[in-house]
Formats: structure tokens, sequence, C-alpha cells
């Protein structure tokens, strides 16, 4: 097994630099569609995973009626399928190009808030195209330190570190992030997190995610309390014509009270609750095939 392991790393690395090469010579809107296309058919191939979705959207809007849950269910792989394949395309796109798709938001009001050379934390979820997401805090902002598990394939970890380091943008190990991430943020730069993933039981508490108790990091707000950096919160969701909308919410200082744990709690049910309200704006564009709720408080079963 341990002697097939590089050799399958080549293969899946050959694979996906065979596929930006012929996916970036396609026009966008063909590639947009392709994506979708592929998405669906992932969709109808990967039952167990759909059906992930679907139970997680039925759950959550429980008003909805099933025709829609399917419907939706689908068009999360459509969307999945777009942003792959829209990663590979900006491969051969230069950051004015990027740019020039871009509506942004919120922008000036985050700019001065990093002028002040207090460092921040930016934080972001998987809407819409996180990866462009990234790209754009970097171009708009300032690069930042990125936290992340590095992907299991050495070359493709490499191909997704070069493609975030375009933005300045800098991997930060998720097993020594604390270090990165204070000494960043001390010396007035920044570190961006993905904070809407499931965590276990003994990295994280229990908040309210769509009327469920979800376990989340309380990395975010034990830093923006401990260090006083102002936080800014954003997403990047994908237009119907292939534009990208970057939405800069309003920075904010997190409030201490001098008691600990409860103001982690209030902080991080707030990032959960405004994630939440991203998603209620485009449910097709967040990764609903994660089993967010996967870790359950004592005593219920997952």
């Amino acid at each position: 097994m341990k002697a097939t392991r590089p050799l399958r790393h080549f293969l899946e690395d050959a694979l996906i630099g065979a596929a930006a090469f012929a996916v970036g010579l396609l026009p966008r809107r063909a590639m947009l569609k392709l994506g979708g296309a592929l998405g669906g058919l992932l969709s109808d191939l990967d039952r167990r995973h759909t059906g992930i979705a679907a139970d997680g959207l039925r759950r959550s809007f429980p008003e909805w009626d099933e025709a829609r849950v399917r419907r939706t269910a689908r068009a999360v792989y459509e969307h999945f399928g777009r942003v792959l394949l829209d990663i590979l395309w900006l491969q051969r796109r230069s950051r004015e190009e990027v740019l020039a798709l871009t509506d942004a938001s919120g922008v000036e009001a985050c700019r001065e808030v990093l002028a002040q050379g207090r460092g921040a934390l930016m934080l972001t979820g998987h809407v819409g195209n996180w990866e462009v997401a990234g790209l754009l805090i970097g171009w708009l902002l300032q690069p930042s330190g990125v936290v992340g598990r590095p992907l299991d394939n050495p070359r493709l970890d490499r191909r997704i570190t070069a493609f975030r380091a375009r933005a300045g943008n800098e991997p930060v190990p998720k097993w020594d992030a604390l270090r990165h991430v204070m000494k960043r943020i001390r010396g007035g730069g920044s570190a961006a997190f993905l904070i809407d993933q499931n965590v276990q039981a003994q990295d994280g508490i229990f908040v309210d995610f769509f009327g469920r108790p979800a376990c989340t990091t309380t990395v975010a707000a034990a830093l923006g309390l401990r260090l006083g950096a102002p936080v800014i919160t954003g997403y990047c969701l994908l237009t119907p014509e292939g534009r990208y909308r970057m939405v800069f919410d309003p920075p904010r200082s997190l409030e201490s009270t001098g008691h600990k744990d409860e103001d982690v709690r209030r902080e991080t049910q707030a990032f959960t609750t405004q994630i939440e309200g991203w998603i209620r704006s485009a449910p097709e564009q967040w990764l609903w095939m994660h089993r967010r709720w996967h870790t359950r408080p004592p005593g219920e079963s997952a």
C-alpha cells in the first residue's frame, strides 16, 4: 500500500494538471455550464452524500416540501462542480481579470480598520466560492495567514497552496496555528479561518445552527477576545451571471465582560448565526454534504 501511494499521488496530480489545462481553454460560461453538469452527475452517483445534504436541508428548512429539498440537494452538487472547475479555470487568469469579474461591498470600512495596525481575524465559511474569497481578501484588503489542514496528497497540496499564494496569502498548518496566528496579529497582520465545519466535542462547544446544536470551534472567538483584534467577516457568492459577489460585513471588536467562557460562547454563537444568515441567502451554495451536526451533545446519537 505504501509503495503505491506516491504513484497514486503522481497520477492524481497529473490528472488535475491536465484538467486545469483543458478547463482553462474554455470560455467562462461554458466552463460553468460544464461544472454544473458534472456536479449533477456526481449527485446521481453519490447517493450517500446527496442523502446527507437532503437530510440537512429537510431539518433546516422544515417549511420546504420534499421536491424543493431534493431539487436544492442536487443544486448543491451542481454548485460544487462549478466551484471545482472555477478554481482550475482561474489558474490561467490574472489578478486584473479576476477583479473585473468581482462586485465587492464593505471594502472601505475593512481597510480603515486594518489601517489602525491592530491586526485582524478574517472569518468565512464554505459559502459560494471560498477559495476566491481568500484571493479577494488578499487583493482587496491584505494578505493573510490561511489556517487549514494540508491535503493528503502533497502534490495537490502544493497546487492549492500556490493558488492561495497568488494573493500573498501564507498557509498556516492547523496543528501549529495558535503560535503563528498570534505572532501575525500582534505584528499587525491578519489570519483567516473557515469556521463552519463540525469539530469533535473536545475541540469546540455546542451552539445553535439552523435550530439544532452544532459543535463549533471556539478558536476564532477566543483569539479575538484575547488579542483584542478586530474581526472581519465575509463571503463570496457565485452569481447566475458567473460573477463573484464579495460581501464584507462591518468589522467589529469583540467585547470582553471578564467572564471568559460566557464571552467565548456568545461570540461563537454570533459568528455561527452570521454564517447561517449567509447560507439562507443562497442555500444551494453551501456544503450540505458535510456532516455538520455529526458530533452530538452527551446522550444523543449521531
